[in-house]
């Protein structure tokens, strides 16, 4: 059984406070066209959202990052064609709050996994080299086998993105695979 994550594809990380910028909006029409085939098929789909609070002075990011994602804020919608694909099947997706990089990072990811059997993990998103890469390595821990989808994951780092590719490969025994 497999499942597909997809992490942070929101308007904060393509075009807003904290943007990747170019690189996402190139991925956004694949992104939509996986999150598609994944619920047609019936798979397993997971909208991995990072969510913050306005003025949290204790969460480690705000060292790092300016704000971004913020609880009720239109950064922290799903991005471009994404979003509507959500709305067409909310119902058949699972919507998770996550408040760290890894999608498995004090949420229930795991027990919802489990529960359906799913041992096959499809990655798409942003930051390769941060919150992909995060769930990339709880998820190898945690024994998922793993696949990205390198045509639908992205980050403002070029060199960040790249070594994650290989990161994924390299230690991670991951599938790094892209449309023919």
């Amino acid at each position: 059984m497999r499942a597909l994550i997809v992490i942070d594809f929101t308007n904060d990380f393509v075009d807003g406070s904290l943007p990747v910028g170019q690189p996402a909006v190139d991925i956004a029409p694949r992104i939509s066209e996986l999150t598609e085939a994944f619920v047609k098929n019936g798979d397993y789909v997971v909208m991995a959202v990072d969510l913050h609070e306005e003025g949290d002075p204790y969460h480690p990011e705000s060292k790092l990052f300016p704000p971004h994602n913020l609880r009720g804020s239109r950064g922290r919608e799903l991005y471009g064609q994404l979003k509507d694909v959500y709305e067409a099947h909310h119902d058949s997706m699972y919507w998770m709050d996550k408040t760290r990089y890894s999608a498995f990072s004090g949420t229930d990811l795991e027990l919802k996994l489990r529960a359906r059997g799913i041992t096959e993990l499809h990655l798409i998103g942003v930051c390769t080299d941060i919150c992909v890469l995060h769930t990339a390595v709880d998820a190898y821990n945690k024994g998922f086998e793993i696949i990205i989808h390198e045509d639908a994951v992205a980050s403002f780092n070029p060199q960040g993105h790249e070594w994650a590719l290989g990161h994924f490969r390299g230690s991670l025994g991951a599938a790094v695979v892209k449309a023919e």
